[in-house]
C-alpha cells in the first residue's frame, strides 16, 4: 500500500475494489491524481462466473498494458450445450475458433485472475483501505468529504463509486436502490465448487419452465448457476445467506435431479453467491463532484455477460473524458454520460431482449423459440 496525501497532487476516492475500481484507479493515476480505493471487504471479493473480453474493450486492455497477461490466463475456447430433462440435447453453440487471420474476436477469463491482474497493477501506487466503507459524503468548497465507517474523515477532490449493483455512493448521494433498479424477474444465485460433472470447457445449460440450471465445466472445478423465474421482487436480508440458501431450495423443490442435487451442492460452497437479476438505470452518473462508473450506475445485469467488460468500458470513457476536457472535471463529467450512455443502453437493451430471453427462458414455449433459434429451425 503506498499513500501519497502530501505530494499536492489532486485526490480521488474510489469506492469498491472490483472490476470498476481497480480499472478507475489505473486510469485516475495514469490523470495524475492520488487515488484511495476503499473496500467494505477484508480484501478482493473472489468468486463469481468468467469475464469475457471482446470488441473495444480488447483495445482497451491493449492500451493498459495487460492484454499478454489476459491472454496468458485466457480459458480455452467453450461450446455451450442446451440440455432437456431426459438427457438430450436440444441445440449446441460451438466454440468460437480465430478468424482466418488469426485473430481473436474475445477472451474469456476467471473472474478471480482478471481481478488479480488489474490489483497487481495498481496495488504499489494507490492507497487501499480494506475492510473500511463510507458512511457520509458531504460537498466541501473544492470537493467533497468523506466519512468512514472507522470514524476518520478526509476530503477529496472527486467521489467515484464504483461499488457494484447495490452501491453506497449512489444511495448516499442520488438516492435509494430502488429508485433505480429494474428488477428482470429472475434470482439466481453462483458458486464455484472443486468437482467436476461434465466433460471440461462446456457449458451445459438445462431449462425447465421459470428455472434454469447452468453449468461452467473446467479441468478440475464447474460453476454452478441456478435461476428461477419470479412475477414480483422477494423481500429478504442480503446480508442473510442462510434466508437465501432457503429460497432457493424452496423455488427449486420438486424439480427433481439434477436440479436438485446441485442446489445443494452450491448452498454448501464457501462461494455461495445469491441476488436478483436487475439493471440500473439511471438519468445521471454525475452530481457535483461525485460519479458512477460501473454497475453503480449502470448495471446490465449477468444476462448481458458483459458485467466486467462494462466496467472496464465505463471507467476507460470516464479517463478519456478527462483528457479531452484538459482536466476539468465538470465537462468531463458532462462529457462522459454523453459518450457512454448510448452503449450502455445498446447492452441493457441487449441483455433483456436476448441474454434473458436465451438462457432464463419462463416458459415451455419460450423454451421451443430460443432452442429453435439456436438451430435455425
Amino acid at each position: 500500500m503506498q499513500s501519497n496525501e502530501t505530494n499536492g497532487s489532486p485526490r480521488v476516492l474510489i469506492s469498491g475494489a472490483g472490476f470498476a475500481g481497480l480499472t478507475t484507479a489505473f486510469w485516475m493515476r495514469r490523470l495524475g491524481y492520488q487515488a484511495t480505493v476503499v473496500e467494505t471487504g477484508p480484501g478482493l471479493k473472489k468468486g463469481g462466473t468468467p469475464v469475457d473480453i471482446r470488441d473495444e474493450t480488447i483495445g482497451i486492455v491493449e492500451r493498459m498494458g495487460i492484454l499478454d497477461k489476459i491472454r496468458a490466463k485466457a480459458l480455452p475456447p467453450r461450446a455451450t450445450e442446451f440440455v432437456n430433462i431426459d438427457g438430450g440435447t436440444d441445440a449446441r453453440m460451438e466454440a468460437e475458433t480465430p478468424g482466418a487471420d488469426g485473430t481473436v474476436r474475445s477472451y474469456e477469463i476467471h473472474r478471480d485472475d482478471l481481478l488479480a491482474i488489474l490489483f497487481a497493477e495498481v496495488e504499489n501506487d494507490v492507497e487501499l483501505l480494506f475492510g473500511n466503507s463510507i458512511v457520509e459524503l458531504t460537498d466541501v468548497p473544492g470537493g467533497v468529504r468523506a466519512s468512514f465507517r472507522d470514524g476518520s474523515v478526509r476530503d477529496f477532490e472527486i467521489v467515484l463509486g464504483c461499488d457494484g449493483n447495490h452501491s453506497a455512493v449512489r444511495r448516499l448521494r442520488f438516492g435509494p436502490e430502488s429508485d433505480y433498479s429494474h428488477f428482470l424477474k429472475n434470482y439466481f444465485t453462483v458458486a464455484i465448487v472443486d468437482d467436476t460433472f461434465i466433460a471440461p470447457d462446456i457449458t451445459r445449460i438445462l431449462s425447465l419452465p421459470g428455472r434454469t440450471l447452468m453449468l461452467n465445466s473446467y479441468e478440475n472445478t464447474t460453476d454452478i448457476v441456478l435461476t428461477f423465474h419470479a412475477d414480483e421482487e422477494i423481500a429478504y436480508d442480503y446480508h442473510d445467506a442462510d434466508e437465501q440458501k432457503r429460497i432457493l431450495r424452496d423455488r427449486f423443490a420438486g424439480a427433481g435431479a439434477p436440479f436438485t442435487d446441485m442446489v445443494e451442492k452450491a448452498e454448501t460452497a464457501d462461494n455461495f453467491y445469491f441476488d436478483k437479476l436487475s439493471q440500473i438505470k439511471m438519468p445521471a452518473w454525475t452530481t457535483g463532484r461525485i460519479a458512477l462508473v460501473g454497475d453503480a450506475g449502470y448495471c446490465a445485469s449477468p444476462a448481458a455477460g458483459m458485467g466486467g467488460s462494462l466496467a472496464i468500458l465505463g471507467a476507460t470513457a470516464l479517463h478519456d473524458a478527462f483528457v479531452a476536457a484538459d482536466g476539468d472535471i465538470e465537462t468531463a463529467f458532462a462529457d462522459y454520460e454523453r459518450l457512454l450512455r448510448p452503449t450502455v443502453e445498446r447492452i441493457q437493451t441487449e441483455a433483456v431482449d436476448f441474454g434473458v430471453a436465451m438462457f432464463f427462458p419462463d416458459t415451455e414455449e419460450a423454451i421451443q423459440t430460443r432452442n429453435a433459434y439456436i438451430t435455425g429451425n
